[in-house]
């Protein structure tokens, strides 16, 4: 059975103009090559509302918010629409109990009220359903009408953070126990699901490798944040937060005061002032666009994933990896996540002290852009591109669909 144009609705955590890429907005525009793809963008809260009023962000938004007639932009993408909601109460402040669901249920309300009349609008009756993190939202798909003929949770991330702590345990778990099936980005996510829905399945992140190519073009510039660092760069693109090991990087950067190290991208205020985070050879330069990340990666004699080993990191896969490797980069690693060595081929060393880490840095820089390495880094990450994942994820789909003996139009 193949999965081209259905109507595939993808219920997002991530807003479709987010500054850094998102895997969820990632997928759906690799559906909607050849299916018709609904991206419902998260709902601004109340909150959100009155918070952002001098934003881009609720510029873009504004005309959509209180008009169900006008509540789809059109992408870059023919068949990939973004639908707009009315902002919604902000709720995570109640503590969890009877207000707490009557008012997930008043939110939920007011999102599937929206779709119902984009469905009608839009003649949309078979469909696939995709919540892709967005557990806030634990039964949208029992709302809608029509209901969906397969109802899927994504999920992208382990839940860690305190805000999403408050009640995102429960309604992770009350949104996986009650759709047909579950694609988790890590193998360990996808194992925890198990244990709450069978049909759990594993598809790991991936990049764009075309993108991150670009820094082997010889004629690109590097990228003017790195100005004025003295080589070798060791170099980190992406948020700078709760994932590091501080503890070992300190130690790394202490033991290798002949290298500079630069973690570019949104620093965590909480983690910014961290006193394992502090040394005279790091820079912190903040975040740079997503379309300057080959200029950025093309100065990085090395790349980092430093990330600490704990139940949390486990479940992480990161996009980074392969963004890298497409670079031709050398990437050194910390083991936070054994199943990644399965998908590098050897390439990458995973340390889990500051010695392992040190000794892979050097070894790293020993001719690091030789044609065979660069060559050989490349090939890994061409078997771990979008494409790949999304292909994977649609055999999964209409494999689900044909069980079911249902089709989508």
């Amino acid at each position: 059975m193949s999965l081209t144009g259905k109507h595939i609705v993808v219920f997002s955590q991530m807003q479709f103009d987010n500054k850094l890429e998102s895997t969820p907005y990632t997928m759906a525009r690799l559906l909607a090559k050849d299916n018709y793809v609904w991206f419902v963008d998260r709902p601004f809260t109340w909150k959100d509302y009155f918070k952002f009023k001098d934003t881009d962000a609720y510029r873009v938004r504004k005309p959509h918010f209180f008009d169900a007639k006008n509540a789809i932009i059109q992408s870059d993408l023919p068949n990939l629409k973004i639908v707009i909601c009315p902002p919604v109460p902000s709720i995570n402040m109640l503590p969890e109990g009877k207000p707490y669901r009557l008012a997930v249920k008043f939110n939920e309300w007011m999102v599937a009220s929206r779709l119902k009349k984009v469905f009608k609008q839009k003649g949309i009756t078979d469909y696939i359903y995709i919540n892709s993190y967005n557990f806030s939202y634990p039964q949208l798909h029992q709302t809608l009408a029509p209901k969906a003929a397969l109802n899927v949770y994504h999920c992208v991330d382990p839940i860690i953070e305190a805000y999403q702590l408050k009640h995102g345990v429960n309604n992770e778990e009350i949104l996986v126990k009650s759709v047909d099936m579950v694609i988790s980005t890590s193998r360990q996510l996808a194992k925890k699901q198990s244990a709450l829905n069978p049909r759990s399945y594993f598809v790991p992140n991936a990049a764009y490798i075309t993108h991150s190519q670009k820094a082997l073009d010889p004629a690109l510039p590097i990228a003017e944040v790195l100005s004025g660092i003295k080589k070798p760069v060791i170099g980190y693109f992406g948020a700078v937060e709760r994932r590091m090991d501080y503890t070992m990087m300190k130690q790394v950067f202490a033991v290798n005061p002949d290298k500079n190290f630069v973690f570019i991208g949104p620093l965590d205020q909480d983690y910014l002032q961290h006193e394992n985070f502090q040394a005279p050879n790091l820079y912190l330069p903040g975040p740079v666009p997503y379309d300057q990340m080959p200029a950025v990666l093309k100065g990085f004699d090395v790349c980092l994933i430093p990330f600490k080993k704990d139940e949390v990191s486990n479940n992480i896969f990161p996009l980074k990896l392969f963004e890298y490797l497409g670079a031709g980069k050398p990437v050194v690693a910390t083991d936070f996540n054994e199943d990644l060595a399965n998908f590098t081929e050897g390439l990458v060393p995973f340390c889990s002290t500051a010695e392992e880490f040190s000794r892979a840095l050097n070894d790293a820089l020993d001719n690091p852009q030789a044609p065979e390495k660069v060559e050989a880094r490349v090939a890994v990450a061409a078997n771990n591109t979008w494409e790949h994942r999304i292909s994977d994820i649609k055999q999964i789909l209409a494999d689900a669909l044909a069980e079911k003996g249902k089709t989508v139009s």
